[in-house]
Order: C-alpha cells, then sequence, then structure tokens
C-alpha cells in the first residue's frame, strides 16, 4: 500500500500536526483576553465617546483637585501649562524624547507630553511646583544650586523630578544608578556631572 505524502515516519500526519498547533495557539489567546475586557464587554459593548467639544477633566494635581473644560485631544503637559498656569513643567521637544516635562503619576516618571490629560483621571500627578517652593526647598532642590547643577533652567524642572522619583524607590543610589535614573532627561548645557553630585549630596543628607 502507498504511503500518502503527508504522512511521516511516525504516524503523525502534517495536516493533524497543523490542526494542533492552531488549537493550542487559540486557547493561549483566549487565555491572554485581559478579566477587565471580558468584564466590560458583557455590561455594554458600546464604546464611551468623547469630544470633539470641551469635556470636564477633573484631576488630582499636587494634592488637590482641579477641575477644568477642555478637548478631550488636550496633553497633560498643555492641560498643566495653560489650563492650569503649572509652568514649571516645560515644553521643549514634544515628542517624549528630551524628558523637560516630566512629571510623576502615582510617583513613577512620565512624559506629560505625550499623555492625554483624560488619560490621568482618577491617578495622582505632581509636578516640580508640588516638589517644592522656592520658601520650601527640599534637600535635593537645594543641591541643585549648591552644585551648580543647572544653567539655561529648561532641563532643571525635569531633571528634579527625575532625581526625585529616584531617591524615592532608592535614597542610596550609586553613580551607575543615577545615571539610569535621569537618562530619559536630556541637559543640552552637559551639567550631568554636577546634577550627579548634587543627587549624592541630598541622599549622604538623607534627605530628596
Amino acid at each position: 500500500m502507498k504511503k500518502r505524502s503527508d504522512d511521516s515516519p511516525e504516524g503523525v500526519s502534517r495536516r493533524h500536526f497543523l490542526k494542533g498547533a492552531g488549537a493550542a495557539a487559540a486557547v493561549v489567546t483566549v487565555a491572554k483576553i485581559p478579566s477587565v475586557t471580558e468584564a466590560s464587554q458583557e455590561v455594554s459593548d458600546d464604546p464611551v465617546i468623547v469630544g470633539p467639544g470641551s469635556i470636564s477633566i477633573r484631576l488630582k494635581i499636587n494634592g488637590e483637585i482641579r477641575e477644568v473644560e477642555a478637548p478631550p485631544s488636550t496633553t497633560l503637559l498643555d492641560l498643566l501649562r495653560e489650563h492650569h498656569a503649572m509652568t514649571g513643567t516645560k515644553r521643549v521637544c514634544d515628542r517624549g524624547s528630551c524628558g523637560a516635562c516630566t512629571v510623576l503619576l502615582d510617583g513613577r516618571t512620565i512624559d506629560s507630553c505625550s499623555m492625554l490629560a483624560i488619560d490621568a483621571v482618577g491617578r495622582e500627578v505632581t509636578t516640580v511646583e508640588g516638589i517644592g517652593t522656592p520658601e520650601n526647598l527640599t534637600d535635593l532642590q537645594k543641591a541643585f544650586v549648591e552644585k551648580d547643577a543647572l544653567q539655561c533652567g529648561f532641563c532643571t524642572p525635569g531633571m528634579v523630578v527625575s532625581c526625585t522619583a529616584l531617591l524615592n524607590q532608592n535614597p542610596t543610589p550609586d553613580r551607575d544608578q543615577i545615571r539610569q535614573g535621569i537618562a530619559g532627561n536630556i541637559c543640552r548645557c552637559g551639567t550631568y556631572q554636577n546634577i550627579i553630585e548634587a543627587v549624592e549630596h541630598a541622599s549622604r543628607k538623607g534627605g530628596k
């Protein structure tokens, strides 16, 4: 009897193998569907549509609830600067590559130019204004002044925010960890060495 061309010597046909592989892939795909998505689909299959006109955006910024009317396409950076006059968060590259617009979202650094304001609803936003004030600087901000860790000033707020997040997570970072902590922030004046020394100085004082 002639052997069929799709039968292997072990008796497993290519057709059966492909069927089995396809079934296994389908199982994996179903298993990866998030439970939240499944739950939301059970409630309603209709998408939530906002805009194009202004909507109410209510955010917790520096511990204070703030609400403003703005288009849903408004970035977090634009909302902070144009609607809440928090100009410490700088607009430089406007494409999430320089770090000048860095803020904290639930304690983690993000580029506010690359995030819609409505995506921050229900979360806590901290800007450089919420870290310290001219009358009440943090140890890190004092160290930035003492170590001349700033020149033109455009990168400084984002640097302070990123270094604050670093010290919150690791109070005693070494130089490599400091470099990694500010890797997303560009200083066009090239004061990286002074920034590193400022973080080390604040760390030795046990401050942030």
